[in-house]
């Protein structure tokens, strides 16, 4: 009879913290969709995961914004082989990455009627 008191105690508690824990994450959600954190948090991680700048792809490659592609290709190549005997695979990707958002800068200033510099 003990223990059937005592494991309907322990069923009943259960579910009064479950709903608990439930009401507290609901509370949360619509404190944090009422203040702009969620839709904050959603863009920066949109954002931080899909495009790397054109700066940050300077910095990782380590040239400038007058180097010229030759520059830029002979930067990416050493890196990337350092990286591909020794480094790891992250950094092999982020210097990938980084010569893929150049490139693009690139090609548009070799078109005729692109941009000079």
């Amino acid at each position: 009879m003990a223990a059937k008191i005592l494991a309907n105690l322990i069923v009943m508690g259960s579910g009064i913290l479950v709903r608990g824990m439930v009401q507290a994450y609901r509370q949360a959600l619509q404190n944090a969709s009422k203040t702009g954190v969620a839709q904050e948090t959603l863009e920066t991680v949109r954002r931080g995961s899909k495009v790397m700048t054109q700066q940050e792809a300077r910095q990782i490659l380590g040239v400038t914004e007058q180097s010229s592609w030759e520059e830029i290709a002979q930067k990416y190549d050493n890196l990337f082989e350092r990286n591909a005997t020794n480094g790891s695979f992250y950094l092999q990707s982020k210097v990938h990455r980084a010569k893929e958002c150049l490139e693009t800068v690139h090609q548009v200033k070799d078109q005729p009627g692109g941009p000079v510099g």
